[in-house]
């Protein structure tokens, strides 16, 4: 797992309070209740808070699972560099 892929899933667990049983690697948007439009607004918030990046309106919209996020998380990072 990447360094991305392992600080994103702790945000993950924390934002969205997520069990030890739910495995974050396949988790998709509305897979939990957790990860409702709320949730996810907040996920969003605490995402760019841990890797201090900014969202665009599309990209909050199509983060639609952990692989997204990640990918969108790495490409973000490396157009900031």
């Amino acid at each position: 797992m990447s360094e991305v892929a392992a600080k994103l899933r702790e945000v993950f667990v924390e934002s969205l309070e997520l069990d030890d049983d739910v495995n974050v690697e396949t988790l998709k948007y509305r897979d939990i209740d957790a990860w409702d439009s709320v949730g996810h607004m907040a996920l969003v918030a605490a995402i760019e808070d841990e890797f201090d990046v900014q969202f665009d309106t599309d990209q909050v919209i199509d983060m639609s699972s952990f692989k997204v996020a990640v990918d969108m998380v790495t490409q973000l990072q490396a157009a900031n560099a």
